[in-house]
């Protein structure tokens, strides 16, 4: 898949030559999708995307509902694009994963504003907590989503003890979800990249 930084309808490949490249690269996607993915505890994962994790659920969404008209094209890029990092911030798509229906009722319940309680915490800098669901809101006063939208803004000092090699935790203060694990060395090496 072409990585330009930028998403556009030029930079797509048709429905043909994406189903030929599929073929070929999707373990490669999938393995790269693998490794920004952070587990926070039992249920909260935190999908880290990029170009390639963004480009590929583009691409899928056009193969999947066979869009090859233009206007469905731009649609699509439209709904996902903004989830790609721009430079100075990691962007995920936070999921709230219950297998039981009945527990992830009651945990939905019990997890509202879960999203505002997630932090990255850069090695010798302050936490920066969740930016969540710019696009619109997702829970009410019941529950809240199982599927979230975060992105983390890192000021110029951090982007740079990152790329320096410094530790980043994740972690959820929320009261019923506290939990924080430190980000695995070869994922953070991969997310430093998406800073400038």
């Amino acid at each position: 898949m072409q990585n330009t930084g930028k998403i556009t309808r030029d930079s797509l490949m048709t429905l043909e030559a994406y189903s030929k490249y599929r073929k070929d690269n999707k373990p490669a996607i999938m393995a790269h999708r693998k490794l920004r993915s952070v587990r926070l505890g039992e249920f909260i994962n935190l999908q880290f995307e990029s170009e390639t994790t963004i480009r590929y659920q583009i691409q899928e969404m056009l193969r999947i509902e066979k869009v090859f008209e233009e206007d469905g094209i731009l649609q699509e890029i439209e709904a996902y694009a903004p989830l790609m990092p721009d430079g100075s911030n990691w962007k995920g798509t936070l999921m709230l994963e219950y297998p039981d229906v009945n527990e992830r009722k009651r945990e939905l319940a019990r997890l509202i504003g879960v999203e505002d309680h997630m932090f990255v915490e850069v090695e010798g800098h302050a936490r920066v907590y969740a930016i969540a669901d710019e696009d619109m809101d997702r829970e009410n006063d019941e529950k809240t989503s199982a599927v979230h939208f975060v992105r983390f803004e890192l000021d110029p000092a951090m982007c740079a003890a990152v790329k320096a090699g410094a530790g980043v935790k994740l972690g959820c203060d929320h009261t019923n979800y506290p939990a924080h694990t430190t980000i695995a060395a070869e994922t953070l090496a991969s997310l430093a990249s998406d800073l400038c």
